[in-house]
């Protein structure tokens, strides 16, 4: 019998991770190689240089640009208010007399005796990075950020939308296959991170937003849904950068998929325990998946056995596309011929006929597009 190892989204109860915490540019590291992290504690901090803006002094003074250095009320460096004097010119032998101001509050940074031009920089945008989940400081990145480390439950979606963000776990739905509809939802989930069924609506996203939820865990979403609430197509590009007030992952993929009962029960069985959520998405290479992370009771431990780990892709096995054209669909393989075949790009490769569920249609896909799935 045909056999290949495919591998499949991971759903374990009980494993270790390591997440890297990493700044933007160098910085300084706030917390020391063992330490305890909570999931929002400040682990590294930087600046990032403000905004610049430019003050055509040689023009508002009316004078040379060689001039203008002269022409400055205060030393290069110095704070300045938003609108204040900064610079000053007399004309017609001293009776006119010009002034420049500042459009904003910040630092002269530079002028030019070639241009005139006087540059103003903002004040320094602070950024801090948290830990993310909870854990231990494995290890320390000088200047850089930490490596955190956390015994947890964990689940990947197989694809996301929105930011990291933190909440308690809570069941809405009554099991994997109810959809969440936007009246199970109210005040009481702000904060928390909803877990639904087999679909969420438009409309229920609309409204966990409206009620303040951190994160919507479910089955599946419809695209044209996803569609608007972005506001545009997503294309190729990695998510989990945008700004929609809620992070969105789903575990099966587009349409209503009845989120599989391994996914579910592992989640309902940490109800009320905090959970660390990532949207973030990039299904090209460097393959990125959306995930929960449920902290266990000590913050690192030897790695149990994980759930969900998978052996090889066999006639009969469920699986899921994971790229176009059909990203999302599940079904069956039906056959898994040995030989290499051509796909339109010429290239040849292993396939595996899949039967879709929804509407028993059949495709041939590349071993490499699809993943294996509970039955």
């Amino acid at each position: 019998m045909a056999h290949a190892y495919t591998p499949g989204l991971r759903v374990a109860a009980d494993t270790v991770l390591t997440r890297e915490r990493r700044l933007p540019l160098k910085g300084k590291v706030l917390v020391q190689c063992g330490e305890a992290v909570t999931a929002k504690t400040v682990v590294a901090r930087t600046e990032l240089p403000g905004n610049v803006h430019t003050v055509n002094l040689a023009s508002k003074l009316g004078i040379d640009p060689a001039a203008t250095p002269g022409a400055l009320l205060k030393p290069l460096g110095s704070a300045v208010e938003a609108n204040e004097i900064v610079a000053r010119a007399k004309s017609l032998f001293g009776m006119v007399q010009h002034r420049a101001e500042t459009p904003v509050r910040g630092t002269l940074e530079s002028v030019s005796r070639i241009t005139g031009q006087l540059i103003v920089r903002e004040p320094p945008i602070p950024v801090e990075v948290d830990a993310y989940v909870r854990g231990r400081v494995a290890n320390v990145l000088p200047d850089d950020g930490v490596v955190i480390e956390t015994r947890a439950a964990f689940v990947q979606g197989i694809f996301g939308v929105g930011g990291e963000t933190v909440g308690a776990l809570r069941v809405a739905a009554k099991g994997p296959d109810q959809a969440l509809e936007p009246g199970l939802l109210d005040e009481s989930h702000r904060g928390q991170v909803v877990v639904g069924g087999a679909y969420a609506s438009h409309a229920a996203i609309q409204r966990a937003i409206q009620v303040g939820a951190a994160a919507v865990v479910v089955g599946g979403f419809d695209d044209h849904d996803l569609r608007a609430l972005l506001g545009r197509d997503l294309g190729v590009a990695i998510t989990g950068q945008e700004d929609l007030g809620i992070t969105l992952v789903l575990t099966e993929g587009f349409g209503h998929m009845r989120m599989a009962e391994r996914t579910w029960s592992l989640l309902a069985s940490h109800a009320g325990h905090e959970a660390s959520v990532s949207g973030a998405t990039q299904i090209r290479a460097g393959v990125m998946r959306p995930e929960i992370v449920i902290p266990l009771e000590s913050a690192a431990a030897a790695g149990k056995q994980e759930v969900g780990e998978h052996g090889g892709l066999i006639v009969g096995s469920l699986v899921r596309v994971i790229r176009a054209p059909h990203f999302g669909r599940i079904g069956r393989a039906t056959q898994l011929p040995p030989e290499l075949r051509p796909l339109e790009t010429e290239a040849a490769v292993r396939v595996v006929e899949v039967e879709f569920l929804d509407d028993a249609a059949r495709a041939w896909v590349p071993r490499a597009n699809v993943e294996l799935i509970e039955a």
